[in-house]
């Protein structure tokens, strides 16, 4: 379960600048939202709150009973690599490893899975995504949208509890943005997370069955 209650978020530039105010939001396990927004408005400081990348400047976040920001340092880091995925515009992927190699990326210190377990789940994710006759290419030899969809493994490969997806489909053509929006439903679907994504994307939007709109600092259900 992910619980927002009354986030806030300002700024202090030349004055304090509040972009998020009194924010609540409850996503139960296996519920996907999309909130919807212009750039600039906010969105991505909302969800990096929700990630515990952001400290808000007050109110609370809960993911599963735990509250990140309650946690010390370290503490908080180990939280966010085993509960959190993130998927964000730019793909983030790392251009001298293959698509592969960075989808194991994450496990790299992760003690829960043997290393042939974590490939045997990468690839797994590959062949989810459509790619598992590119689990060799580099970066640089894949499309746009076939990079998102090896982020989106990434984000998957640890099992998290909560997957957070800042605009992925922001940077493709419509085709490339409707099939990763595709690919992440299903995933979504057979995995059971707990998903939320912010988009400027009406037609990304509209796939989900919950949505709001972030405008004036506010949540508002659409």
């Amino acid at each position: 379960m992910l619980t927002a209650r009354q986030l806030a978020k300002t700024f202090d530039t030349r004055g304090p600048l509040a972009i998020i105010d009194d924010v609540s939001l409850d996503v139960k396990p296996g519920e996907s939202v999309a909130i919807l927004g212009p750039s600039g408005c906010g969105k991505s400081t909302l969800l990096y709150m929700l990630g515990a990348l952001e400290a808000p400047s007050a109110g609370t976040v809960t993911i599963n009973g735990t509250d990140p920001y309650a946690l010390g340092e370290r503490a908080q880091a180990a939280f966010r690599g085993s509960t959190i995925g993130f998927v964000f515009q730019d793909h983030l992927l790392l251009p001298q490893l293959s698509a592969l190699d960075n989808v194991l990326v994450p496990t790299a210190v992760d003690k829960r899975h043997r290393p042939t377990a974590a490939v045997e789940r990468g690839r797994a994710l590959l062949a989810a995504v459509g790619l598992e006759q590119r689990v060799d290419h580099r970066p640089a030899e894949l499309s746009g949208g076939e990079r998102q969809r090896v982020a989106l493994a990434r984000a998957l490969v640890r099992e998290p509890a909560l997957l957070l997806c800042d605009e992925p489909t922001g940077n493709l053509d419509r085709a490339a943005a409707e099939n990763v929006a595709g690919v992440l439903l299903d995933l979504h679907a057979a995995q059971k997370t707990i998903l939320v994504v912010v988009t400027h994307s009406a037609a990304l939007a509209e796939r989900f069955p919950i949505r709001f709109e972030l405008k004036d600092s506010a949540l508002q259900r659409s």
